[in-house]
């Protein structure tokens, strides 16, 4: 039986139990100089900020939207300047600003950078810890993207991937809920896929987490692309808690509301 999400709060206060169930899975340590990539203001450079030595965030948004907004030769970050070499690809950073600090007022002085998911503005082995939730699939080619994360880790260093599965043997009928909610989603991977891509990227995986999390449908409908879309998931998923089709979602009515259930992995690898 899945968990329900009963706290999906992110920022400010306590972690959500699932971003504390990811922190603990990173095993972040005091001499880690961190990447985390997102797309958008995710919580998780926040979270590893008091824990690590420092932590620079990547909005990442996808790579036509990097390269229209033009790019800068050079990006800083407490340990020093990281350049590029010449002949190097130019970096895709089209602004730095501070990440806001721990309410305890504890953690590095950090910086939060936007940039190419496929094209990092950091030198090789930069990191020795690279981290992306939810990111992976949503900020350009998932393929290149791998790459670039592993290319910027050092040699014994960590590359966490937090993402959304389906189980080796599900259909692909989940992904006709994700793009109803977003036209441009590019489907859910199999375990077997996500490891797969990881390997062959150039990487060997040292820890998996497979686990389920139900959580209410409302806030999740709140990023639907229009409400025309939003409505139709409401439909599908109360149809089939009346004896409907399938959506994938185990939608189930909890206290007069619908929840649904997602697949989430944490993968930790290592660069070869």
């Amino acid at each position: 039986m899945p968990r329900p999400a009963t706290a999906m709060k992110e920022t400010g206060g306590s972690l959500a139990p699932h971003l504390r169930r990811l922190l603990d899975f990173v095993e972040p340590s005091a001499d880690d100089v961190c990447l985390d990539v997102a797309r958008g203001r995710g919580p998780l450079a926040a979270a590893l900020g008091p824990a690590v030595r420092h932590v620079t965030a990547v909005d990442a948004q996808p790579a036509r939207t990097a390269h229209e907004a033009g790019r800068t030769p050079t990006v800083t970050f407490g340990t020093g300047p990281v350049r590029i070499a010449d002949g190097d690809p130019p970096p895709a950073v089209t602004r730095e600003e501070k990440l806001p600090r721990t309410p305890a007022g504890e953690g590095p002085d950090d910086a939060r950078v936007h940039a190419d998911a496929t094209a990092l503005p950091y030198k090789d082995g930069a990191f020795s810890l690279v981290t992306a939730r939810f990111s992976l699939y949503s900020t350009g080619e998932p393929d290149r993207v791998l790459r670039e994360l592993l290319r910027v880790c050092r040699p014994g260093g960590r590359v966490i991937i937090a993402d959304l599965v389906r189980g080796n043997l599900a259909g692909p009928d989940r992904d006709r809920i994700e793009r109803l909610r977003d036209p441009g989603h590019p489907g859910v991977p199999s375990i077997a896929r996500l490891t797969e891509m990881i390997v062959s990227a150039g990487a060997s995986i040292r820890r998996l987490d497979v686990f389920t999390v139900e959580r209410p449908l409302e806030p999740w409908l709140d990023g639907a692309h229009d409400s025309a879309a939003a409505d139709r998931i409401r439909e599908a998923l109360t149809d089939e808690v009346d004896g409907g089709p399938r959506t994938g979602a185990k939608p189930r009515v909890i206290g007069g509301e619908l929840w649904f259930t997602q697949s989430w992995a944490h993968v930790a690898a290592e660069p070869i």
